[in-house]
């Protein structure tokens, strides 16, 4: 029994006709060429859309990562920035909720008229300026040349409007006054090189040549002059030098 075959007749317009004969058998091993092609071309297309997902969720992952790096390399600055933020915190909620007792206790307020001048100053004594110059602990925004331009002279301290400034030691009053830029202040000099400033106040309670103890009020607090919020300024001379008040006295 000859073997079936597939003929192929072709007929030209001109010439002569052909005839081509494809054995059954081949044309089954072409369809499965064909087949097992096509399987092997479809693999290839899935494997390729996989791979190229993957490089493309690679390629993702890798800046998440980066961008990972560069949160984590912020940390230490975000946490020393917080660390500033709170300190500012805790300084400012101590000048509205200020800790019972320490310097209230050892506050002198002005005598009245009868007693004499002398006998306030023979009690208490020339004295270095060493103490807190407020009876509440206040918040220091800014120190001796503080600025960007090494222009500020001396201690700002901020306090709630109506706080009690005191002497910083005992002394005689050397001046009492009002300007444009330390509003209502006090100088007092202490009689042993050191004078010492009190500005910014809303009342003076002293007057010049007054003789007052170590801690006695001097004034009141306020934001008078240049100022933009109720605070004390306060400056410490030696010798007519300024000298850092943060050297001499301590906040409590």
């Amino acid at each position: 029994m000859s073997p079936r075959v597939l003929r192929i007749i072709l007929i030209p317009d001109a010439g002569e006709s052909r005839a081509y004969e494809v054995r059954y058998r081949w044309l089954r091993v072409l369809r499965g060429l064909g087949i097992g092609f096509g399987v092997i071309l479809l693999f290839l297309g899935v494997s390729w859309g996989y791979m190229a997902a993957r490089v493309a969720r690679m390629a993702e992952l890798e800046a998440e990562l980066a961008a990972l790096h560069a949160e984590r390399a912020r940390f230490p600055a975000l946490a020393r920035q917080l660390e500033q933020v709170e300190q500012q915190y805790e300084g400012l909620r101590s000048l509205f909720a200020p800790e019972a007792g320490g310097a209230a206790s050892e506050l002198w307020l002005p005598p009245p008229p009868s007693v004499s001048q002398s006998s306030r100053y023979d009690e208490g004594g020339a004295s270095m300026p060493d103490s807190w110059p407020l009876t509440g602990r206040g918040f220091v925004t800014r120190g001796l040349f503080d600025d960007a331009g090494g222009a500020h002279p001396g201690l700002d301290i901020a306090v709630p409007a109506g706080s009690y400034i005191r002497a910083a030691g005992a002394g005689r009053v050397s001046d009492v006054g009002e300007d444009a830029t330390y509003g209502r202040y006090v100088r007092l000099d202490h009689e042993n090189g050191y004078e010492t400033l009190y500005a910014h106040a809303s009342v003076t309670v002293v007057g010049p040549g007054e003789e007052v103890r170590k801690n006695e009020v001097i004034a009141i607090s306020g934001s008078t002059g240049r100022s933009t919020a109720p605070h004390l300024h306060f400056e410490i001379f030696f010798e007519g030098v300024r000298v850092d008040p943060l050297e001499l006295v301590q906040q409590p």
